[in-house]
């Protein structure tokens, strides 16, 4: 018999019909879906709750090994698999990558302040190692987790069901101490993020304790205990006092935190410094690269060398020259490495609600926090001495009917006896000593050699303390003053079980010795090389232009010599000016590095010329306070399309960023083709590819203040453009043209009339032809510039 296809259309994944279809506004559902997804990210995954400061998949992580496996901290490890495997199939259905980052996170001494769970094996190094896989560690609660769990079973906490209805789970931790500031927290939700550092368990006590005894007391006396973050990598914070007070009177701001170090004497090497600690969140191995690049980029010389000897703590040992100055070497790495940073403080967490299962998020301030911790805690205590008085009351009331049949023991004894079985007994002891059905159970089910008279002893000795201590917690529960010294009480108790020092030093404001990037450059004369093709090097010296090394089908454009510690400026056919320091050039007697390399220029950005500003060749001043007229000295530049300028060069003075700066602007299609300096009395010379050519005085070149397009130097026709230019000081200097047959023309003053800009100049040569063209300029081999002498008086 042929079985009847379902069709899929009809049915839907239940087996049953398929629910109607319904129109909805897809920017509506976009918007409904999005706040969902946002909520549950907010609640369920990234903002800690203020009342234990865990998230959520912590909590289940902590409730698991707890409640379910057992793996107490004197307990027996477990593997870390069969954890996570527990705490997927039970209460959180997600990767157990995510729960096996959680669970190592917590186990991690540089990561948590106190150590929530205790791990046996590879859970990670402060290099940024990551965890071995989790088949391989094991671990257990530690002994302060067991501070977050221990009211569990008193009734002391709401419970919801799991994510399949078939167990509960705790909606929060009745935490015995203020986890969330001790561990701090990190997480990014939906238009929010939390950021709390984690602080020093003794310090916080302290606080809630002052707090207890002052309901009404200010932040600032808070702050007169908790002297700030503590991190658990040690550090110094370098905050000022009103910095700190204002991140925790507002809950949000920066602090800054830097590493400590400290001078030994080596034997071998002289003075090496040792770092000994770094700031939190930052790994070791990244600190210790990018000292290592400073070395290779020969940036600090007087380092010498970087080692990792850390072990269980932080020794980072740095090498330096003998007689360098350590504070100096360490306030430039402080500045070029994550020696320091900025840590960013965001005090937002889930606060309870009226609805015992939801809580909202919002941003606290320290005030604030502790106080929820200790309305939080008002309310554990409360029930939990509820549930040991509802227990008492329940044991007292058993061990009264015993005392009532122990007053008539033989009696009891033979009604049982003459008894048909356990219903008619308990019915005739009800009946004739008034007892309830709880108290006649206990009693039949005593074991005979409680009915021995020091066993009988024990029961009303036994009796009497259940009394007394059901009054203790009746007078408790009447008073809430009784509480707030009960609570007060535990918190000391567990301050002097835990506590330790505080291992992140609040420095304040400190004052940094002054240094400048020239103090760790070693000063010596050199000579920069820098080709057409725009590779560039530094030597030592150079002897002979031919003879020095570069690429095949390059030939040198420049020599300029000068200090290590002068600028080097690199003027671009785009108009950008780059300066770094003669000393950045990279050394070789190679064919160097290509300019790309130091600078990041356009793909059609070539380096058209090359100035040192040693004040030995060319001394650039600092720009005059409040001066608006360009100052000396300056350059001149010409463009392909016939466009000049001149501009100071003392913006450009400094070292510029990889983008460089501006000098001149530039119509579309056009380059420069010629920079050089003046002084104003030279004249300038210029050819272009159809053969013609002008000379004009220099000051008739704008001068201007930024960059700008300039004014035109010659009149161009439609097809031709400036082929070169040269600054004239003198008859014997020329401007040399040449067309590709190797026939060659020079401009000169001697030949030539000087004229104002903007003509079209002189021709050159007869044309023939109006494909005769100029093809290149004809550049001398660059002359050596000798030795660099002091500027005379």
């Amino acid at each position: 018999m042929a079985r009847k296809k379902k069709n899929q259309l009809d049915l839907f994944e239940g087996g049953g019909p398929l629910p109607p279809v319904q129109d909805a506004s897809l920017s509506e559902e976009a918007q409904r879906r999005y706040l969902h997804y946002a909520l549950s990210v907010v609640t369920s995954r990234a903002l800690p709750d203020v009342r234990d400061g865990l998230k959520p998949v912590q909590r289940r992580i902590l409730y698991s090994m707890d409640h379910e496996l057992h793996v107490r901290w004197d307990s027996k490890y477990m593997k870390c698999a069969r954890i996570v495997g527990d705490v997927i199939g039970k209460f959180h259905p997600h990767g157990d990558t995510a729960i096996y980052d959680a669970l190592a996170r917590m186990a991690q001494d540089f990561t948590l302040r106190a150590q929530l769970v205790d791990g046996r094996g590879n859970f990670g190094s402060p290099d940024g190692d990551a965890p071995a896989a989790m088949r391989y560690t094991e671990a257990r609660l530690s002994k302060l987790a067991g501070e977050l769990l221990r009211e569990l079973g008193q009734r002391t906490v709401a419970f919801r069901p799991n994510y399949d209805g078939t167990q509960f789970e705790p909606v929060v931790l009745p935490a015995r101490f203020p986890n969330l500031l001790v561990n701090g927290s990190q997480g990014i939700a939906v238009g929010m993020a939390t950021s709390i550092p984690p602080h020093n368990l003794s310090e916080v006590v302290d606080a809630a304790i002052a707090l207890i005894d002052e309901p009404d007391m200010t932040l600032a006396k808070v702050l007169k205990h908790v002297k700030g973050p503590d991190f658990p990598t040690g550090g110094q914070l370098l905050s000022s006092r009103s910095e700190i007070n204002a991140v925790y009177a507002t809950g949000q701001g920066s602090l800054r935190l830097r590493g400590e170090w400290k001078v030994e004497e080596s034997k071998r090497s002289g003075p090496i410094i040792v770092v000994t600690a770094i700031p939190y969140a930052i790994e070791r191995r990244t600190i210790v690269e990018q000292i290592a690049e400073v070395i290779v980029g020969r940036k600090l010389p007087v380092l010498l060398d970087v080692r990792d000897e850390s072990t269980a703590e932080c020794r980072i040992v740095l090498e330096i020259k003998r007689g360098a100055d350590p504070q100096l070497v360490m306030a430039y790495l402080v500045k070029h490495t994550p020696l320091q940073t900025n840590v960013q403080v965001n005090l937002t967490c889930l606060v309870p609600t009226d609805v015992p299962e939801l809580a909202a998020p919002r941003r606290l301030t320290l005030l604030e926090m502790l106080r929820q911790f200790l309305d939080f805690r008002m309310v554990v205590v409360t029930k939990r001495l509820e549930f040991e008085l509802e227990q008492l009351r329940k044991r007292i009331h058993i061990l009264e009917g015993f005392a009532t049949i122990f007053d008539a023991l033989d009696e009891t004894i033979r009604i049982i006896r003459k008894s048909k079985g356990r219903a008619d007994a308990g019915e005739k002891l009800m009946k004739r000593f008034e007892l309830d059905g709880e108290q006649t159970d206990a009693i039949l089910e005593l074991r005979l050699y409680k009915l021995a008279q020091l066993e009988i002893q024990a029961i009303l000795e036994e009796l009497a303390e259940k009394k007394t201590e059901a009054k203790r917690i009746e007078a408790l529960l009447k008073s809430k003053t009784a509480r707030w010294k009960l609570i007060r009480a535990e918190l000391l108790e567990l301050k002097g079980e835990y506590q330790d020092k505080r291992r992140t030093k609040i420095v304040g404001e400190v004052v940094e010795p002054a240094f400048e990037a020239e103090d760790f450059i070693v000063e010596e004369d050199a000579m920069v090389v820098l080709t057409h093709q725009g590779w560039i090097k530094r030597q030592q010296r150079v002897k002979d232009v031919s003879t020095t090394r570069v690429r095949e089908g390059d030939q040198v454009l420049e020599i300029v010599a000068g200090s290590t510690r002068a600028a080097l400026a690199l003027f671009s056919s785009l108009g950008a000016c780059y300066v770094c320091r003669i000393d950045d050039v990279p050394q070789t007697t190679g064919y160097g590095d290509p300019v790309q390399k130091m600078f990041k220029l356009d793909d059609r950005e070539r380096i058209v010329a090359m100035l040192t500003f040693d004040p030995r060749r060319l001394d650039v001043p600092a720009p005059t306070e409040g001066a608006t007229d360009p100052e000396p000295p300056f350059c001149v530049a010409v463009t392909r399309k016939g466009m000049t300028m001149r501009f100071s060069l003392r913006p450009h003075r400094e070292p510029s960023t990889r983008s460089g700066r501006k000098y001149m602007r530039l119509r579309q299609g056009d380059e420069t083709v010629f920079v050089a300096p003046v002084d104003g009395n030279e004249n300038i010379a210029c050819a272009t590819v159809k053969g013609h050519a002008l000379i004009c005085p220099v000051e008739e070149a704008a001068l201007l203040s930024g960059p700008g397009l300039g004014v035109k130097l010659i009149k161009l026709a439609a097809d031709d453009s400036v082929l070169g230019a040269a600054v004239l000081h003198d008859e014997d200097d020329s401007l040399v043209v040449a067309r590709e047959s190797g026939t060659k023309f020079e401009v000169s003053t001697r030949k030539y009339e000087v004229v104002s800009r903007a003509g079209k100049g002189h021709p050159l040569f007869r044309s023939k032809s109006k494909k005769d063209e100029l093809t290149r300029v004809v550049l001398a081999e660059p002359t050596l510039p000798g030795t660099v002498e002091a500027p005379e008086d």
